[in-house]
């Protein structure tokens, strides 16, 4: 199904700023559009006119208040447009549609190897007049951030297939996918209320979203975070090896250790860490002994991050990371070895990534409308 991309209508700047707190709003009356965008109220009356008259803002309905008068109540209009998110995760893809306000409109799931065919059925599902306005895919590596469409070792591939379900003439944003997860955190889970954190994801591979002020940290060369980098092992008769560490910490290492360990006499080896960590939750002291060596393993990876960081909290996530199983042992051995930090599991799961990357979307979305505006002469 095409969208259409058309540019959106150049505006005054207050009906651009009345345009940018109604769509963090969702409805809202015109008083208090002009308490949000601290303008005056005739002010506000001509803004909404003004995106009333290029369909970006629509009446929805009245609002009584206490003193029995009631007022008119605006949401965004049909052409305020929706935006895309696209999670290309190690093994689902997840996408979303949202309107500028940041309203579901559709969303898809499928594995990766159909990640195209995902995208094309969220596209399907957005309502065929709305302006799409930017793109958010978030994946593995991103570097730099500023370039659209950047060919990565890790996304490379996987991104090619997704672009020609794409459609043309639409901004496309690669985003770290650990980043959106530490967005999602921060706004919706387990890091509300905190301005400084550190997202540490842990899974098939690793990762850590950084959060200063309220911000995520990209770095110099958008690569903040890449915990995988770091060097490792440190030993005398062993080099360091390119992402060795994540080899080691990752989820298939913690599988084969599983399976290397694992005695006859308790039955078949566990095949995910799902049925890993649960074998564990039922008394196997088998998998218990394996889970409480990866809680170590990830605690000392968190020390490490903490020293550097000192950021108050650490919220664990990932496929294997957001185990509250894991929680007892990456607390003590970080207690052991830095100063004391807040640790908790993640509470947005699997779904942080797009969650996160829907948001970005949105703020971008908004960005492509705002920025056009102009003072008209």
């Amino acid at each position: 199904m095409e969208h259409d991309v058309a540019r959106a209508p150049r505006l005054t700047e207050s009906a651009s700023a009345v345009f940018a707190v109604l769509a963090q709003a969702g409805t809202a009356t015109r008083p208090q559009l002009a308490s949000l965008a601290r303008l005056s109220k005739p002010t506000v009356s001509s803004a909404v006119a003004e995106l009333e008259g290029v369909h970006l803002a629509a009446h929805s309905g009245t609002s009584s208040g206490g003193t029995g008068r009631s007022a008119a109540v605006y949401r965004l209009g049909p052409a305020a447009g929706a935006v895309l998110a696209v999670d290309l995760g190690p093994a689902l893809t997840r996408v979303r549609g949202c309107a500028l306000d940041g309203s579901l409109l559709a969303e898809a799931t499928g594995p990766r190897e159909d990640a195209a065919d995902v995208v094309r059925d969220a596209l399907c599902a957005l309502p065929a007049d709305a302006p799409l306005r930017t793109i958010v895919v978030a994946v593995g590596d991103v570097t730099p951030p500023q370039r659209m469409r950047p060919a990565t070792a890790k996304a490379g591939p996987v991104f090619d297939a997704v672009a020609v379900a794409l459609p043309p003439g639409v901004p496309v944003h690669l985003e770290n996918n650990v980043n959106c997860a530490a967005l999602a955190e921060l706004h919706e889970g387990a890091a509300r209320g905190r301005h400084t954190f550190g997202y540490l994801r842990i899974g098939v591979g690793i990762g850590l979203g950084i959060v200063v002020g309220g911000q995520v940290l990209a770095g110099a060369n958008g690569a903040a975070g890449e915990l995988a980098r770091l060097p490792y092992p440190w030993d005398d008769d062993l080099e360091p090896r390119h992402e060795a560490l994540e080899e080691y910490i990752g989820a298939r290492s913690l599988l084969r250790r599983a399976a290397e360990a694992w005695p006859g006499t308790d039955g078949r080896c566990p095949c995910t860490a799902e049925q890993l960590f649960a074998l564990a939750g039922q008394g196997s002291a088998a998998a218990r002994a394996v889970v409480d060596r990866h809680a170590v393993d990830v605690g000392r990876l968190a020390a490490a991050v903490t020293a550097v960081l000192d950021p108050g909290l650490l919220v664990l996530g990932g496929s294997t990371g957001a185990f509250p199983q894991l929680l007892p042992g990456v607390r003590a051995e970080l207690e052991r070895l830095s100063w004391p930090t807040e640790v908790v599991s993640s509470q947005v799961g699997d779904l942080g990534t797009v969650v996160g990357a829907a948001r970005l979307a949105v703020a971008r979305g908004v960005q492509t409308v705002t920025e056009a505006a102009r003072m008209k002469h």
